[in-house]
């Protein structure tokens, strides 16, 4: 059956073609330039597409032919470290072959055919095994950071025919063959093809254990997120969610970073462009794109390519996960994507809902979102997929549609003020706001790895902050002087976990990472300046006098006197919290206070 036909009409990105044999999701190639497209609906023998690209050019009667397969990435060695449009074509190369400006039409392979790559084969696998989906047939080693598996395709099954020694071998070599039960030879390559909008197949889910570790004491100590969850970004503009997810791209401790910019502002996505190159990995002292990937897809580029970019990055992040690796994927923003949504259904005609988004927007947001997850493989091993979207809603109103069913999916919030980036505190996030539902997984891992008192010292922080909002809003209304002096430590210990705890910057070399030793420890003696201070008053020391001690303005610096490694400075700065504060007992202790200590001691009154 024919597979080619014409153009009929042509609304921007979508194009109305005549292809009667053409199927919902396959890709179609438009014009004299080949467009690229994909089918999206049918109407009697008329194909409704979306395409990848601008159709300036394109008029009614142009050619018009099914390429006979769905929108796939291809997968295998050489995608670490690479940098790709939103169809998965590598920017370097286009810029080699047409400049500043991407052709229309042109697609370029993904993976370069002519490196070659040093392939080890299993060492348990031998000719005539039975192998299934996912089987590792041997692995490569990639870079000096990773070290590659080669994957059997998840729909190919039967028994190995082939299998070559070890060598160095093309991506497009054949490296085995495999016979299935009705007796057809599959031929086996270093690189794969799998569909974008179809999840790749995996064993059985399992339940998240571990937190992932960012290096930002809002986000892991406060409101963790663990390996394999769903967490989210939302902040108007200037907020600083960009700053923050390549934080988490930089320093957080999955071993594969996926980097989604979809429909980001073009200057912002350069510097991401032009930043993670020259970046190294703290943990390696190698370069960080050993083990980052980027999609790029910026707001000037076409709608349609938008949208598909986050299943582009989300099938390679699954790739990965089927490997045995720990992937973050951050998606920034899903309110573009969202909008790509939009526009293209305000173009088919269908009935807008909430703000003209489609009604199937939240359906289409939780089929993404739970693509994340950590999974036993169809080979055995446990890898994860960890999702991060950022939200952008307009004027920062969390009640509009896309931020609202993030919500409702998402199991970590990390919210983003306004007010806090304006005032200079960064990450800007939002402590009444935000919320996690990995509290109480995250604090077994606490417990064992760093110290048992991690959850009540978290409490009492989180206490400190509420009440300091409603003690902050009685001083605006009657001034300070309303409060007890138990109600001003409050206020002045709550500012202290803001400034020496919360804010952190991105540009300070000692304090842009925190590890969860630091971390811990600094809350902890955040707390315990809180607890003496207030046993202080109880003995009768003035509050201005507290306020007016030094240690405060030295615990704020803490954080970046003091880097992660040098937590032995820390713990000696902790040691001399007691004695300051025996010291000011000494010397504002009651009569009273000072008897019933005599007391105890057995002596008598001095």
């Amino acid at each position: 059956m024919s597979s080619e036909g014409t153009i009929l009409d042509i609304q921007g990105p979508i194009v109305i073609a005549r292809l009667p044999n053409a199927r919902i999701g396959e890709q179609v190639k438009l014009g004299s330039q080949g467009l690229m497209g994909e089918v999206i609906a049918r109407e009697d023998d008329r194909a409704i597409i979306q395409v990848y690209e601008i159709t300036e050019g394109l008029r009614p009667g142009a050619p018009a032919s099914a390429v006979g397969s769905q929108l796939s990435v291809e997968l295998g060695p050489g995608l670490l470290g690479g940098i790709f449009d939103g169809l998965q074509r590598p920017l370097k190369t286009l810029l080699e072959q047409t400049g500043e400006r991407i052709e229309r039409g042109l697609m370029v392979p993904a993976i370069d055919r002519n490196k070659r790559w040093p392939f080890v084969p299993g060492k348990d696998l031998k000719i005539g095994a039975k192998v299934s989906g996912s089987t590792i047939l041997g692995s490569v080693l990639e870079n000096d950071s990773i070290t590659h598996r080669i994957l059997m395709p998840p729909d190919v099954t039967g028994e190995l025919d082939d299998l070559v020694p070890a060598g160095d071998y093309t991506v497009d070599d054949v490296i085995g063959r495999v016979r299935d039960t009705q007796g057809n030879i599959h031929k086996l390559h270093l690189s794969s093809r799998w569909p974008v909008r179809i999840p790749r197949p995996f064993s059985k889910r399992d339940h998240a254990l571990q937190p992932l570790i960012t290096g930002q004491r809002i986000m892991d100590t406060f409101f963790p997120l663990l390996k394999g969850g769903k967490g989210a970004i939302p902040g108007p503009f200037g907020a600083g969610k960009t700053v923050l997810q390549q934080q988490i791209a930089r320093w957080s401790d999955a071993q594969i970073v996926i980097y989604v910019g979809c429909g980001e502002r073009g200057n912002e996505l350069t510097e991401v462009l032009d930043t993670f190159p020259q970046l190294s990995d703290p943990r390696t002292g190698r370069p960080l794109m050993e083990r980052t990937m980027l999609v790029a897809n910026t707001s000037n580029m076409p709608v349609v390519a938008r949208e598909v970019s986050v299943y582009v990055g989300m099938t390679i992040a699954e790739y990965f996960r089927d490997q045995g690796f720990d992937v973050v994927v951050v998606a920034d923003s899903t309110s573009r994507w969202a909008e790509a949504l939009r526009e293209v259904s305000g173009r088919l005609g269908q009935m807008p809902v909430e703000e003209g988004y489609p009604a199937y927007l939240g359906s289409t947001l939780s089929a993404f979102y739970e693509r994340a997850g950590r999974v036993e493989t169809l080979n055995g091993n446990h890898g994860s997929v960890t999702l991060i979207g950022a939200v952008s809603p307009p004027g920062g109103d969390f009640s509009e549609p896309v931020t609202s069913h993030t919500k409702d999916i998402i199991q970590t919030f990390w919210a983003l003020s306004k007010d806090l980036a304006d005032a200079r505190h960064y990450p800007a996030v939002d402590w009444l706001e935000s919320f996690s539902l990995f509290v109480d997984v995250a604090a077994k891992w606490w417990h064992e790895n760093i110290n048992e008192d991690w959850m009540r010292l978290r409490n009492i922080a989180l206490r400190l902050l509420s009440e300091s909002e409603e003690l902050a809003r009685i001083v605006n209304l009657v001034g300070v002087e309303a409060l007890s002096g138990q109600q001003r430590w409050t206020l002045e210990t709550s500012k202290l976990i803001r400034e020496g705890l919360l804010q952190q910057s991105a540009l300070e070399p000692n304090d842009s990472f925190c590890s969860p030793r630091k971390q811990f420890l600094l809350l902890k003696l955040m707390i315990e300046i809180h607890t003496r201070g207030a046993e202080m008053l109880k003995v009768g020391m003035p509050v201005q006098e507290l306020l007016r001690q030094p240690l405060l303005a030295k615990a704020r610096r803490w954080k970046i006197s003091y880097s992660s490694e040098e937590i032995e400075g820390l713990e000696q700065e902790g040691k001399a919290i007691e004695p300051i504060f025996d010291a000011l007992r000494a010397e504002y202790a009651s009569p009273l206070a000072k008897g019933e200590s005599a007391a105890r001691t057995g002596a008598g009154p001095t």
